[in-house]
């Protein structure tokens, strides 16, 4: 097909999503519709008609719902041809020798995690990260198909895989930012680990966005780079944008084009500039070193220097008890904006420096946007870090990680910036379930005093009128919070006690003491105030053990979870009481991996449990059977080292309807 064929269409079909999308916040979060019910049934109806007559669906239409994919591990998959770098200067003037007498394509070098989408018979069908080494990445199929710009279908039979890059954009990259309980340093992090992250439904919230560079195809051709990239915009892609520089070039030409690439006025971050040619074959003929291609050349920023002085620290303590550090600098323009501040990563970082009041620094704008410090020249090492919390006033620690860099900590656990995470905890979905309550939302109650332990997210009600006026609240978002809090009144024993936060004992230990103790809080409380040995329930540890006995026996946890007994009422889920015991898995033991068609994790665990089976999360040598799903990772490796029967989801129906 010609590059063209779709391109009005493929427009109109994204000006209708964000013209959607849009209706669908106004209408449904902030209950103020823009567009009548007869107008929005018009327009989503033309989107479907374009997406049927193209064969192309985005993964941010209204039309779709991307199922929220949770993995227990990424798994490892080799590319099916090298990732390599680009050669890398900062001299134009080498741009303008690569130049030389050839056509080239100049385009941003977008600052990201660069992904590989794999597409077979018009359907996308794996997604990998480009990986340290560009031989082996991780498959994030799950969260790529929930970015905001994916083709999840396009109307393109023959194989191909699109090189590109996730990234996320400045203005997303801030709002996300403010509300993460340790915020990223960079979109390029914050991208990163968004992508990686297990949950896609937590990554669906980060807007992520994917920007195709590359066609890579064995049956599908093209003899110019910019007709390739052409070809991917006509089948639903966004590009990297790009200028064509036509052959003969100067050094002028080739520096005034390289102006129009402003980093400031682009809404993603970028680090420099590739330029590349635009005969696909000549380039592919010079070969490559065993780091680069010689096709193209990466053009990274030049950093200039600015003096300045530094002035102190300002810190900051984190929902998890981590505390960031802002060097202070003596006010300082660098390209037009006036800097005070830099970000100091990590308490080695800060060391490293040896600052003294008044020690005149150099500094400089990380990929022309991000203040950092180059060095410092005096290095007086006088100035001594505070080692209070700025929230709560208790001494600091430094603790570090497993690779051995040093960060700041406050362990105080009532310290009020660590609060907000443990009711963040107790509200999620697969919790309680308090709808409304964000961890923006969180903090603001919180820092007023209207929340200080579980018991007071349900006497919401006596601070009414301050919550309906404040800032992003009104009648109906109080009334649809309340509506929510009385809901979730009534609940099961597991969810409850995967809200409570008791050290490794989550979601599948919460299921294994409901059923055991037959959703009795009273049973189970009474166990523990018995010495009852909870190593005896499957899957239960030692440590897990330990755990429950030192959360319970902590006064100050108890501050925050007993408030809350009376204002509850625990509820027994059916398939608790309508056990099947006699079925071919009554009493064997059962590990799930991997994504089932007809059973999320949780429905599994239930169908396990009404067969008389005993589901477990991890495969042991006492394990009878191993469910496998898609993508299934290391348990069904090891499923298969040790001999353990593996089933695939038809299998085990048909286990049961032979069974029955």
């Amino acid at each position: 097909m010609s590059a063209n064929n779709y391109q009005p269409q493929i427009n109109r079909m994204k000006e209708l999503i964000r013209i959607l999308n849009e209706a669908d916040v106004a209408y449904y979060r902030d209950d103020n519709p823009i567009m009548t019910d007869l107008m929005y049934d018009k327009l989503f109806d033309e989107l479907n008609g374009l997406e049927h007559d193209t064969k192309l669906i985005l993964s941010n239409s209204p039309t779709q719902k991307v199922s929220g994919e949770i993995l227990e591990e990424l798994t490892e998959v080799r590319h099916t041809k090298p990732m390599l770098s680009a050669d890398k200067t900062k001299s134009v003037a080498d741009l303008a020798k690569f130049a030389a007498d050839k056509d080239v394509i100049l385009s941003w070098k977008l600052d990201g995690l660069t992904i590989v989408i794999r597409y077979e018979n018009g359907e996308l069908v794996q997604a990998i990260t480009r990986g340290r080494d560009g031989i082996i990445g991780e498959d994030v199929t799950h969260t790529v198909k929930v970015f905001l710009n994916v083709p999840l279908t396009v109307p393109v039979k023959d194989s191909f895989e699109v090189r590109g890059e996730g990234v996320i954009s400045w203005k997303n990259f801030d709002e996300i930012n403010s509300g993460l309980e340790e915020p990223y340093s960079h979109p390029r992090t914050l991208a990163s680990g968004s992508t990686r992250k297990l949950d896609a439904n937590e990554a669906k919230k980060r807007c992520l966005e994917f920007y195709a560079f590359e066609l890579i195809s064995d049956t599908i051709s093209h003899y110019d780079k910019e007709e390739q990239l052409l070809f991917l915009a006509s089948n639903g892609f966004d590009v990297v944008p790009y200028k064509r520089i036509y052959e003969p070039s100067t050094l002028e030409e080739i520096q005034f084009e390289v102006d129009k690439f402003n980093p400031k006025e682009y809404r993603f971050a970028v680090d420099g500039l590739i330029m590349e040619y635009a005969d696909i074959a000549y380039g592919k003929s010079l070969g490559a070193t065993g780091h680069h291609e010689n096709r193209l050349v990466a053009l990274k920023w030049e950093d200039e220097l600015y003096d300045t002085k530094f002035l102190g620290v300002e810190l900051a303590t984190t929902r998890t008890g981590m505390v960031s550090i802002t060097a202070i600098l003596e006010p300082v323009t660098i390209e037009g904006t006036v800097v005070t501040r830099a970000y100091l990563h990590n308490f080695d970082i800060f060391n490293s420096f040896k600052f003294g009041i008044g020690d005149t620094v150099k500094v400089y704008k990380a990929n022309k946007i991000i203040p950092q410090i180059h060095e410092n020249v005096t290095q007086s090492n006088t100035y001594q870090l505070p080692m209070t919390c700025p929230c709560c006033g208790e001494p600091l620690v430094v603790n570090a990680t497993s690779g051995g860099t040093g960060f700041l900590y406050c362990n105080n656990s009532e310290c009020p910036a660590r609060l907000v995470q443990k009711f963040v905890h107790f509200c999620e979905k697969t919790r309680m379930n308090i709808e409304g309550l964000s961890e923006r939302t969180l903090e603001k109650f919180i820092g007023r005093g209207w929340i200080r332990n579980f018991g007071d997210l349900y006497e919401l009600d006596r601070h009414k009128d301050e919550i309906v006026n404040t800032e992003g609240f009104g009648e109906k978002s109080y009334q649809r919070l309340q509506a929510s809090v009385e809901k979730s009144r009534k609940c099961t024993l597991d969810k409850f006690i995967a809200g409570l936060g008791i050290p490794m004992v989550g979601r599948h230990a919460g299921r294994i003491i409901n059923e055991h103790f037959d959703g009795d809080w009273n049973a189970f409380e009474q166990a523990i105030i018995d010495g009852y040995d909870f190593t005896a329930l499957p899957d239960f540890g030692q440590i897990m053990r330990t755990n429950i006995y030192t959360w319970y026996a902590d006064e100050d946890e108890a501050k925050f979870w007993r408030p809350l007994l009376d204002k509850i009422e625990f509820i027994k889920e059916n398939h608790t009481m309508n056990v099947n015991n006699n079925t071919v898995f009554s009493g064997k033991t059962i590990v799930a991996t991997g994504k089932l068609e007809n059973y999320t994790r949780d429905e599994i665990q239930a169908k396990l449990v009404s067969l008389s089976a005993t589901p477990a999360s991890s495969v042991t040598k006492n394990t009878d059977y191993v469910i496998v799903g898609e993508k299934a990772g290391s348990k069904l490796q090891k499923a298969l080292n040790l001999g353990i029967r593996t089933l695939t989801e038809d299998e085990f129906e048909d286990m049961l309807t032979a069974n029955n």
